[in-house]
């Protein structure tokens, strides 16, 4: 059951150094969201805060509140590896686990968690392959080495495992950087047939990839290098593309600066 994040009052730190300011922000489910703006400007920290992700960076924190239905998982019951089971990652750079085969990849995430059922981890593996448009690719040779597929058949093994454990939301960091065009637009097809199950958060670079995938566009900016990112404006993808409320956002999307 895919779900929601509500984000108030968010600010993150890596250290003494504060780098994203008062971010307020509500994810729906079943949507894509996509984070722009300049380089520096806290996307990606805002990201990996989603799923405590940023905390294992030493002396990373987070204050405010964010909520996944309504449940804040920074709260001190919550362990942080449950969350990032619930808010599966999918990284810029491809990473499969080198000395695994395709289908031990898909799987790596049950087995951690203790499924030892040969059948069982089949079915996950040919689901989350299928899910991953990927399975028509690589069904002949499942006990292959993951690391030997081409750069877009990589990232979506990375998106098979990621969904393979089952999770609520998925969240990508620029997953199409280093991808050729024609990979690109397989893993954006994907991720048209993802939302309809999970609700999605990506980062990207590039303006057009979040206008043709996304719902929802938040633009994130700061004042000068060395000041805290923050969230200027946040809306429907058509509106903040047409016709944004803020002259920055418009400026960043027109290609004035940025």
């Amino acid at each position: 059951m895919a779900k929601r994040l509500d984000l108030h009052d968010v600010n993150i730190y890596y250290g003494d150094f504060h780098a994203v300011q008062n971010v307020d922000l509500q994810v729906p489910p079943r949507s894509v969201t996509a984070f722009i703006g300049p380089s520096g400007c806290g996307k990606s920290t805002v990201l990996r805060s989603l799923n405590r992700m940023h905390e294992v960076i030493p002396g990373a924190y987070v204050t405010g509140e964010i909520l996944l239905d309504g449940e804040n998982i920074y709260d001190r019951a919550i362990d942080p590896v449950a969350v990032r089971n619930t808010i599966g990652m999918v990284f810029q750079k491809a990473n499969p686990f080198p000395t695994m085969s395709i289908e031990e990849n898909v799987v790596a995430g049950l087995k951690l968690s203790g499924v030892k059922n040969k059948k069982r981890l089949a079915e996950v593996a040919e689901k989350s392959l299928r899910s991953a448009n990927l399975w028509e690719e690589v069904k002949d040779r499942l006990d292959r080495p993951g690391g030997g597929l081409s750069g877009g058949q990589q990232q979506r093994l990375c998106i098979a495992r990621a969904i393979a454990v089952e999770p609520e939301v998925l969240l990508m960091d620029e997953p199409c950087s280093a991808l050729d065009p024609i990979s690109t637009l397989a893993v954006e097809d994907l991720i048209h047939e993802l939302k309809e199950e999970f609700t999605i958060v990506i980062v990207t670079h590039n303006m057009q990839q979040a206008a043709r995938v996304s719902d929802q566009t938040a633009f994130f900016s700061l004042e000068a290098t060395g000041r805290p990112g923050q969230l200027v404006e946040v809306g429907a993808t058509k509106k903040i593309f047409e016709s944004p409320d803020k002259k920055e956002t418009e400026d960043y999307i027109s290609g004035r600066f940025g």
